[in-house]
Formats: C-alpha cells, structure tokens, sequence
C-alpha cells in the first residue's frame, strides 16, 4: 500500500509540475491576384529536472499560396517566386515553367524542434513575384 501511495504522489507531482501547451494558429490573407494561408502548429512542454525548469517545443506549418484567377490566366507563366517572413524565420519557393501550371495552387511545408514559437499575433508578410507582375500583402490569425 505504501509503494501505491508513494507512485500516485509522485504522479500527481510531475502532472502538476509539468504543463504543455498546444498552438494551433491560422493566418489569413490576400491581394489582388494571390491569397494564402500559413496553418502553424506546435507543442511547448515545460517541466522540471534535476530541481530546474525545463522547456522543449516542436511546431510544423504549411505555407499555401492559391492565384484568385483561372488556371488559363498562369497559362504563360515562366517563372512564380514567393517568400513569407514571421518574426522568427522566413521562407522563400521559386519555381520556373516550361509548361503551363497544372495549378494555381503552390505550398510548402516545414517542422522543427527547439526552435522559435511563431506567436498568436503575429502579422506574416508575404511577397509573389510572377514574370513581370509583382504584390505584397500581409496574413493576420483571424482565429482569436
């Protein structure tokens, strides 16, 4: 009995030691001839160790990119370049063409451990150049 008192002590110790929390954010936005989402999710995990606070987190995110327009309208694009930029890091796509899109769809994706939180809110820039044309909008997480 002494040994099934001691383990739930030490599990309701460690349960109220430890606390995780769960990011789950979309951004939102869009120009003229281009909208885009930024879905980011991450888990930060604070504990204790050793008598010292510990912190781990790991996050993902997609980066969608859709034309407003027809498929017809990309039909002569040669070249669809576009970057996102957040406080903590940045990315960047550049695709050429030597046939016409079969989308007007473009994403890319990433996850990480230990790295830098993308925050709540946080205002993401977003710049597409495609051949000549060329616009800058900015995505807000609309999810408050």
């Amino acid at each position: 009995m002494k040994k099934i008192m001691t383990l739930l002590f030490t599990m309701m110790f460690l349960t109220a030691c430890s606390e995780t929390t769960n990011n789950d954010y979309k951004y939102r936005g869009e120009s003229e001839h281009w909208e885009a989402v930024y879905a980011y999710k991450g888990t930060e995990k604070w504990g204790e160790k050793d008598g010292k606070r510990t912190y781990s987190n790991e996050d993902g995110y997609e980066f969608v990119l859709k034309y407003k327009g027809s498929l017809e309208e990309l039909s002569s694009l040669q070249k669809l370049e576009y970057s996102y930029e957040t406080i903590s890091s940045n990315g960047k796509s550049t695709e050429e063409f030597t046939e016409p899109p079969s989308t007007v769809t473009f994403s890319s994706s990433g996850s990480g451990k230990g790295g830098a939180k993308v925050r709540e809110d946080e205002v993401i820039k977003v710049n597409v150049k495609w051949d000549d044309f060329e616009e800058s909008f900015e995505l807000h997480n609309n999810s408050k």
